[in-house]
């Protein structure tokens, strides 16, 4: 049996998931502006070196904004961050998403998918449709919760790419981990069976070049997850 390599996380990493968390629990407030660098590494025990990449790491993920001259300031992370804001929110939860972000991931994939359905079926061939349905067949075989889902994501992710629109693809890709994690979350509530008749349902529309049913299909079992019968909040 092989065992994963532990790795100790850095000072740098520390001080990120530590500010991170005052930040997300409300201990630095929105707008609050923090010491200065020396003080910072003064009281946490650091370097300036380590403070001052933490704080640029922190701004490039929306948590922080640096006002050259004037100080560091708290930023609003919900309206200034990035798909890693998400990501540590994510964490700092347990991994768990709010309601308010699974509802916002479900309502883009119903745009993304849509989108993504209606340019692919027109020009689909019938070797891209035998790949999709070989990702259909790995789902019903499996009996792992995470390998279905990787499954479901594959799938999902391969339809983008048949759009031929480069971006739908590149965006479903930075959605990975909470998009995984929702369709593990449905898996555990409803079973893997669930998600096999919903994703065969959607092929099946798809083979039959029917762009109209096949946005029915992947609309109706998304927006059941969101207000119907199968919702996966936590």
């Amino acid at each position: 049996m092989e065992f994963t390599k532990l790795n100790s996380p850095t000072l740098k990493e520390l001080f990120i998931k530590e500010l991170e968390t005052m930040i997300l629990s409300g201990k630095l407030p929105i707008g609050s502006k923090l010491p200065s660098e020396r003080e910072i590494a003064k009281s946490m025990q650091v370097s300036r070196a380590v403070v001052n990449s933490g704080i640029s790491e922190l701004s490039r993920k929306g948590f922080l904004n640096i006002k050259p001259r004037v100080g560091t300031f708290v930023a609003d992370y919900r309206r200034n961050g990035t798909m890693e804001t998400l990501i540590s929110i994510m964490q700092y939860n347990g991994g768990r998403l709010r309601d308010a972000e699974i509802r916002s991931i479900l309502e883009l994939r119903i745009a993304l998918d849509s989108l993504a359905v209606e340019l692919c079926i027109p020009i689909i061939t019938d070797k891209d449709i035998s790949i999709l349905r070989g990702y259909v067949n790995k789902m019903k075989e499996t009996n792992s919760v995470e390998e279905a889902s990787k499954i479901a994501f594959c799938f999902q992710h391969e339809l983008a790419f048949l759009s031929r629109n480069t971006l739908i693809p590149l965006i479903f890709s930075s959605f990975k981990i909470p998009i995984l994690s929702l369709w593990e979350r449905f898996c555990i509530l409803y079973g893997i069976d669930s998600l096999v008749s919903n994703t065969t349902q959607l092929c099946d529309y798809i083979e039959k070049r029917d762009i109209k049913k096949a946005i029915e299909c992947l609309t109706t079992s998304i927006n059941d997850t969101i207000s119907g019968n199968r919702q996966i909040y936590y």
